[in-house]
């Protein structure tokens, strides 16, 4: 094996973006990502403030989208969607381009768009993932988008939503990673369902991925490596509803 536990952990953001998911699963959910030590728990921007209470001291970042899922909300609407999830205790923010004014060429909105996101959260000291949705894009499109992203400064470029038709390729990781510039990682997002899959998604050179199946895959990458399972533990007393 060329990994550890840690390094699989590591890649992965557990999302809890589903609208249907109840406060108790959203908490289960939560505490599920501090047991098996994750990346981050990206959650509905509502609950944002009762993940980032129950994580804190922990090494699982706080996360939350903007503009999701379809990223048409005008520009000041983002700005005040990364200010409120900074305010409310996110670490990493994912943010979707306005994917109508990428299919209409109009350049400079996209990139004033995604700059005034990474403006504001990176004067707060955290990280911005940017959200293409490749599965409505072209090459050319989905590589004009990664020179805006390197030129801004953005911390990742990310395949997709999860929630449109198409979600993650290795083709278009690759082909990202290829465009983008090198302080500028990439992430993948949508149908990555088992521990094969993740790692052909490493071998592309991505450093994280979205993910509902977080424990199975993990399950399995210890299993594989020969560690005991992860002790599962009772949710912590959450904060007070309304939190």
């Amino acid at each position: 094996m060329d990994y550890t536990y840690e390094d699989i952990a590591g890649m992965i953001d557990h999302s809890l973006l589903n609208p249907v998911l109840t406060r108790q699963q959203l908490i289960e959910g939560i505490q599920l990502a501090l047991d098996y030590g994750v990346a981050s728990v990206c959650i509905l921007p509502y609950a944002l403030p009762l993940c980032a209470a129950m994580l804190r001291g922990s090494r699982v970042k706080a996360s939350t989208t903007v503009g999701f899922p379809h990223g048409c909300h005008t520009t000041e609407v983002k700005v005040a969607e990364a200010r409120r999830a900074l305010a409310d205790g996110g670490e990493e923010l994912d943010m979707v381009v306005n994917i109508s004014a990428v299919l209409s060429g109009d350049w400079e909105y996209v990139r004033r768009d995604i700059g005034a996101v990474i403006e504001v959260t990176h004067a707060a000291g955290q990280k911005v993932k940017v959200i293409f949705e490749n599965c409505y894009l072209n090459d050319e499109q989905k590589i004009r988008l990664c020179g805006i992203c390197s030129e801004l400064g953005a911390d990742w470029v990310k395949t997709s939503t999860g929630y449109a038709p198409g979600g993650a390729t290795l083709d278009d990781l690759r082909l990202m990673r290829r465009h983008s510039a090198p302080h500028v990682q990439v992430k993948a997002a949508g149908g990555v369902r088992t521990l094969d899959a993740l790692l052909e998604v490493r071998a592309t050179g991505a450093t994280r991925c979205g993910a509902t199946r977080t424990a199975e895959m993990l399950d399995e990458c210890r299993r594989r490596l020969g560690l005991p399972p992860i002790a599962r533990s009772a949710p912590a007393a959450p904060p007070p509803a309304g939190y």
